[in-house]
């Protein structure tokens, strides 16, 4: 029990790092105490800092316990002021840092010249030792990243304030996460929950998700780094999870490039979340997302769409496009089909109860590569809007029931 203060730990096979009820592990905000290494973030091959828990190539591997794992993300995360009142705004900026834009702050000078180096959290080009380096604090890394590893177990404890993504594992085998809890606050940026990259055989069950990004998400690399890599995301169960504030509640993409398939999402509920399920990608990324099974989803004040296909992402989170007025369909026009077009299809949702969204369903395709064969059965939602299909086909009804309020 107690606080334990510790910089970086890296895992072994046959270890379980077990934490007791009352067990908080801290971890220092210290950059100096995470090296530079190389890694996987967004779907890119790049470079971050050492995560808080890592491990790489391991077998039998697990965090388990009732305790808390906290990565002190505040003094790595930049800062959005419309996301946080005027009390944190103020103190969180006082203790230096840089602006971004106004109203968007970052820890270091450091940290802002690596986002001006950067393409969405990536920084581009051939970089020295010496500029990645004087780019460390941006650099902020994904709490627990797993790595080529089989049988990694995660049961009981609470994941928190994660410096980016909270737990990702990398093109593991054979996942079962179980009774966990992981939490972000609602601003903290890219502050995901699960983002299960290029895993095949993972079992996600009984666990809550309360973020600042999305809650669960399936993944497998970005663009040309994805498809190179070529691994998919398959063979999945996510079970009686529950996930609170959120960009999505459920989700696929947007670095898809490796493929996902065979998925099962079943007895969930999402509260709050921006978008139920959420679905995205855009040119570029290539990829087939298919095969995804999802039955009986409960969703509550949905500020955005039950259910989206978004072939455009830019960025944004749902809520952040509609606001900006991003959210319509336009007339696009097509462009040839290539390994850089991402493909959706073969996708069946069932048993879906959603009140209080503000627009039913948004399907959003490209010209070229329509979102197709989406079988949509048993679903009852309450919206101010209705369901919106751009660039669809075979888009199949069964006792679709959409009142609009």
């Amino acid at each position: 029990q107690g606080v334990w203060f510790t910089g970086p730990i890296e895992l072994k096979s046959n270890i379980n790092l077990h934490l007791e009820k009352g067990a908080i592990l801290l971890f220092s905000p210290d950059p100096d105490l995470y090296p530079i290494v190389k890694s996987v973030f967004e779907g890119l091959d790049t470079r971050r800092c050492k995560s808080p828990i890592s491990g790489y190539n391991l077998k039998n591997v697990a965090i388990t316990g009732q305790g808390v794992i906290d990565g002190n993300g505040q003094f790595w995360r930049p800062l959005k002021r419309e996301k946080v009142t005027a009390s944190y705004w103020k103190e969180a900026t006082s203790n230096g840092g840089a602006f971004i834009r106004d109203g968007f702050w970052i820890p270091t000078e450091g940290a802002l010249k690596g986002y001006k180096m950067a393409d969405m959290n990536v920084p581009t080009g051939n970089l020295t030792d010496a500029q990645w380096d004087s780019i460390k604090v941006f650099l902020r890394p994904v709490m627990i990243n797993i790595v080529n590893s089989k049988n990694v177990w995660f049961n009981g404890v609470i994941f928190q304030n994660s410096p980016a993504w909270n737990v990702h594992p990398l093109m593991c085998e054979n996942v079962l996460i179980e009774d966990v809890e992981i939490r972000n606050p609602s601003f903290a940026q890219n502050g995901d929950g699960l983002d299960l990259e290029s895993c095949k055989n993972a079992l996600i069950v009984n666990s809550r998700f309360d973020v600042g990004d999305d809650g669960i998400c399936i993944k497998s690399g970005k663009d040309a780094d994805g498809r190179r890599r070529g691994v998919p995301c398959e063979n999945v169960i996510v079970d009686g999870c529950t996930v609170f504030k959120g960009h999505g509640g459920f989700v696929v993409g947007s670095e898809m490039s490796g493929g996902v398939k065979n998925i099962s999402v079943s007895n969930c509920q999402f509260l709050g979340t921006d978008v139920g399920l959420r679905f995205k990608s855009k040119r570029g990324r290539g990829g087939i997302v298919e095969n995804i099974w999802i039955k009986n989803i409960s969703m509550f004040d949905i500020p955005t769409e039950a259910v989206i296909f978004n072939l455009y992402y830019g960025g944004m989170s749902a809520a952040e496009a509609q606001a900006a007025g991003k959210n319509k369909a336009e007339e696009i026009k097509p462009e040839p089909v290539t390994e850089e077009t991402p493909c959706f299809r073969n996708i069946y949702i069932e048993d879906v109860v959603c009140r209080n969204a503000n627009r039913a369903m948004f399907f959003n395709g490209l010209p070229e590569m329509p979102v197709e064969n989406i079988n949509l059965k048993n679903i009852d939602i309450t919206a101010k809007k209705p369901a919106e299909f751009k660039y669809c086909k075979g888009i199949k009804q069964e006792n679709v029931n959409i009142t609009i309020k």
